[in-house]
């Protein structure tokens, strides 16, 4: 493979070859194929796909050195906002504390595992998990060298990047307030305060540095120079960090990363297809079915997720009504036809537009995480209304649905791949 030369070079080494004054490099824009050339280092804004306008690098100042702070104040701000009470409820006099955790808990409590699971992947450990992971690469990293398996801990770090999802927790936990201050008074512990600070600080952790620095100086990738005396068309960009790998036979692994070479994302149309039919044959009982039953001195109900809604707009709370609305109904919705339309589009080898295209699928892998706020809304009132017969909150059928179409959604906008637009459209014909 082209990138050979640099396979075994130190970190040392690296750093000064990505340091090469007028080094150039040879990217495909991952949004539409398109292959360009760009400085190594960014010296000052950043630098967009001259066809998408998909970013491509940006410049970052210490950024290796600024995110491993940033990280490990995160790392005990996540062990603070995890040991104590997060919420606490006081109904008449009886308390219920509520920790992070405890959501997850109670759903699985009530039987309903499943929910739970995704509560605590989606909250607690998938965040954790990232945080330790970019500590384990990058502080070595920064101290000069590479520790054992770091180019695939890099890979699976950034694969899960968009499941962490604090900051939608967080908007579940200030909705679930408002749903609770009329019934009983609300207080929120130093967890609460600390789990602000850890989004916060993971926030900003990635915006100081960009997966291109830590993967150039775990192995530089090949100069244009080296890459001019290459055929082309034996060149496959890898999806995991962007590499470009020469691979005559079109396939194996790649070398920086070792993920899977292929051009585009194998049987994506068919895949992104059938995700989407199941998640709109769920979409159905997810919205006719209770997503929580509410029981009130001994009274039952049921209630939907339009039902949630409209008990927010009844009190007066509109924008948290809207907000709700368009985060559990809009958004599904949006995503479905949004990717439904793109696949017709690519499947019909439209030329309509595609710089706008590639834009709706962007806003559609972009918005489908926040549709989790339904469930952990749900997740905090079944942890804190635990009274018994005074007063009692267990998930509903319909929650299950609603999450499902959640996940499967998200993958169906990973299965696809936003570059075949581009193909369909002719644009990358020379390949």
């Amino acid at each position: 493979m082209t990138g050979t030369a640099y396979a075994h070079t130190s970190v040392h080494d690296a750093a000064a070859e990505i340091s090469k004054p007028g080094r150039l490099l040879v990217v495909e824009c991952e949004d539409c194929g398109l292959r360009q050339t760009i400085p190594s280092r960014v010296e000052e804004g950043h630098v967009d796909c001259v066809r998408c306008g998909a970013l491509l690098s940006k410049r970052t100042t210490r950024g290796i050195e600024q995110a491993i702070g940033l990280n490990l104040a995160a790392l005990i701000v996540f062990v603070l906002a995890n040991a104590f009470p997060f919420i606490t409820l006081n109904l008449q006099g009886r308390i219920q504390d509520a920790e992070i955790v405890s959501a997850a808990y109670a759903l699985y409590e009530d039987g309903m595992w499943e929910l739970g699971l995704l509560v605590f992947l989606f909250a607690i450990f998938l965040p954790l998990l990232k945080i330790l992971g970019n500590l384990y690469v990058m502080i070595p990293l920064h101290m000069g060298f590479r520790p054992p398996a770091a180019r695939q801990v890099f890979r699976w770090m950034e694969i899960i990047h968009r499941w962490a999802m604090m900051e939608v927790f967080l908007l579940g936990v200030i909705v679930g307030y408002v749903k609770l201050i009329s019934l009983a008074t609300v207080i929120f512990g130093i967890a609460a305060f600390s789990f602000v600070a850890l989004i916060m600080l993971v926030v900003a952790a990635e915006t100081v540095f960009e997966p291109r620095t830590i993967w150039e100086r775990l192995q530089p990738s090949p100069s244009a120079a080296t890459l001019a005396s290459v055929d082309q068309r034996e060149l496959i960009s890898c999806h995991g960090c962007g590499l470009l790998n020469h691979a005559p036979d079109a396939h194996g692994y790649c070398e920086r990363c070792d993920a899977r070479l292929h051009h585009r994302k194998p049987n994506g149309v068919t895949r992104a297809w059938a995700l989407i039919i199941t998640a709109l044959i769920l979409y159905f009982p997810a919205n006719i079915y209770p997503v929580m039953k509410l029981n009130f001195a001994g009274a039952k109900q049921g209630a939907t997720i339009l039902e949630g809604v409209k008990e927010l707009l009844f009190g007066g709370m509109w924008p948290l009504a809207l907000l709700v609305f368009f985060a559990s109904v809009t958004v599904p919705m949006l995503k479905l036809g949004g990717l439904g339309f793109l696949l017709v589009s690519v499947q019909r080898r439209s030329k309509w537009h595609p710089r706008e295209r590639t834009k709706i699928y962007r806003i559609v892998d972009a918005i489908g995480r926040w549709s989790m706020l339904d469930i952990f809304v749900l997740a905090i009132l079944v942890a804190l209304v635990r009274f018994g017969s005074l007063a009692t909150i267990t998930p509903g059928t319909g929650a299950i649905s609603f999450a499902a179409v959640v996940v499967i959604t998200m993958i169906a906008a990973e299965s696809f791949d936003p570059r075949q637009i581009w193909d369909a459209a002719g644009a990358n014909d020379e390949r």
